[in-house]
């Protein structure tokens, strides 16, 4: 199969281009040119994968995880265009909304489709600056301002570490091409101080950019902006962490400590996010922390050589997230139909452990059959053990129906199946790289993770016990540690509005002014 030419993977960011200027240069033709320029890059990205099942007539993206990223964020940007016309067609600033909009997609879709570090940097930093305005799309609100600052603020440092990767790498190996960098890597490996500090740069910047503890808040508390922003940012710009992480696999894989600093950061997210969620009140800040534990998750499947897994993970967030953000409109009718349904018997207090042995056993015997039966790779132990808890949530259902268990024995079988499936596939046709874990890693992020489960299936029966009350309220304030941060930005940007916005955000803001007056 002849490789294609190299400009073939820039029409899709050349399209949100055009788009953006016409849109800017007439007012006529704002929502059109959206349309337009969304449906061309999607249409663009479907032809470039249909011509990888042709020999000889491949164009475009020749990567298998780049082809997958680049047609999820076009058909995410197709779908959040179409909502946002319907959303915001006729408000003040929509000239400034659309423009934002098509550069964001343009600059996602340009890291991508970068097949040098350096215009992944520089795409990277473009995309967040393109983000602002549409965070802070109602200017008038002091709580976007705030929150805006505060993602502009972990932007930069992620961006002061990549730079620093970047110089590292070229100083190096005196190239920034991503394969020449996997090549030169895997022939030499990543001695020497530059290679480790690069990558160790490189996971920080990642972490950074996914919203990872202690630097989260701002993804947690950006609700000012429409919905359609949060659906972009959740579904398509957080997530370009992983893809990033997956890109640069080989350099990642031979350097144990970014290896270790993103198990640790991502499963202690992971895990304390989790536990956040479960307290949140209101369904759009479920979801946002939701997307920080997500993300917390995937940052640790990267950091253990679980790349395929993260490839998965990252598209089904994305599609779940922007589909749960573009539907939160509906949480009112939702609520009222199950106010009106009758109270479900509650959870039987050994549900989860008995959850946990049946996926236990279904992942273990389903793996072995793969294995024996289609010659399927062995697939690490901590994949398996991540399968078994997600699928185990699945069989905790209380109502006591042998025709209800039977049912989601039945779908967290056919999940498991699925999941080998996808794992044969990404060791056997697209590429994406495989590593075997660091043992004493493997464990830190297991025990993270069997610690959310069993605080999920226990403390969901028992939340409102007095021995519980306390873990209740510091994981509602979000273990204030985004409090700092907060403070940092109210005091150095008093013109944010820090006395009517620093109360919302802060959760121990309020509590000293009052004593204070």
């Amino acid at each position: 199969m002849l490789h294609p030419p190299h400009w073939t993977a820039w029409l899709v960011p050349l399209l949100y281009l055009l788009g953006a200027a016409a849109a800017a240069l007439r007012r006529r033709a704002l929502w059109p040119a959206l349309a337009w320029a969304s449906g061309g890059a999607l249409a663009g990205a479907l032809a470039g994968d249909i011509s990888r099942l042709v020999p000889g007539l491949a164009f475009g993206l020749h990567n298998g995880p780049a082809a997958a990223v680049m047609t999820l964020i076009t058909f995410l940007g197709w779908v959040i265009a179409r909502y946002s016309r319907g959303n915001l067609a006729g408000e003040a600033g929509e000239r400034r909304f659309v423009c934002a909009l098509l550069l964001t997609l343009a600059g996602v879709s340009t890291v991508v489709a970068a097949r040098n570090f350096a215009v992944l940097v520089l795409a990277w930093a473009a995309s967040s600056a393109a983000l602002h305005p549409l965070l802070t799309h109602y200017r008038e609100r002091s709580a976007a301002r705030i929150v805006a600052r505060k993602k502009f603020l972990a932007s930069r440092l992620a961006d002061g570490c990549l730079l620093g990767a970047a110089l590292l790498l070229y100083r190096r190996w005196h190239t920034l091409g991503l394969t020449a960098l996997a090549r030169l890597i895997a022939a030499h490996g990543a001695a020497g101080a530059d290679a480790q500090w690069a990558a160790l740069l490189l996971a920080a910047a990642v972490l950074l950019k996914s919203a990872q503890l202690p630097l989260h808040g701002w993804l947690v508390q950006v609700m000012e902006a429409p919905t359609s922003v949060s659906a972009l940012m959740h579904a398509g710009v957080v997530n370009l962490g992983g893809y990033v992480l997956i890109r640069l696999a080989p350099l990642i894989g031979a350097s144990l400590p970014a290896q270790g600093l993103l198990v640790i950061v991502g499963s202690t997210t992971a895990a304390l996010a989790g536990l956040t969620l479960m307290t949140c009140p209101t369904r759009k800040t479920r979801l946002a922390w939701s997307t920080c534990s997500q993300m917390g998750l995937m940052a640790a499947e990267c950091g253990l050589g679980l790349y395929g897994l993260a490839l998965l993970h990252l598209l089904g967030h994305a599609l779940y997230k922007a589909h749960a953000f573009l539907c939160s409109g509906e949480a009112v009718r939702e609520s009222t139909e199950v106010r009106m349904r009758a109270e479900p018997p509650s959870r039987a207090p050994y549900a989860p452990l008995l959850g946990l042995a049946v996926a236990a056993g279904v992942v273990a015997v389903s793996a072995r059959l793969w294995h024996t039966v289609w010659h399927a790779p062995t697939v690490p132990w901590i994949a398996l053990l991540v399968c078994t808890l997600g699928v185990a949530t699945l069989l905790w259902d209380g109502v006591p129906n042998l025709a209800t268990r039977t049912r989601n024995f039945l779908a967290a079988a056919l999940a498991v199946q699925l999941y080998l499936l996808w794992h044969l596939t990404m060791n056997r046709g697209l590429g994406v790289p495989q590593a075997r874990p660091a043992p004493l890693l493997a464990l830190y992020g297991a025990l993270c993770l069997v610690a959310l489960y069993w605080a999920q299936g226990h403390l969901g029966r028992a939340g409102s016990a007095t021995r519980h009350s306390r873990l209740y309220v510091w994981s509602a304030a979000g273990y204030f540690l985004d409090e700092p941060v907060t403070r940092l930005v109210t005091s150095r940007w008093p013109w944010c509005g820090v006395r009517s916005a620093g109360r919302h955000l802060s959760p121990w803001l309020a509590p000293r002014e009052r004593g204070a007056a």
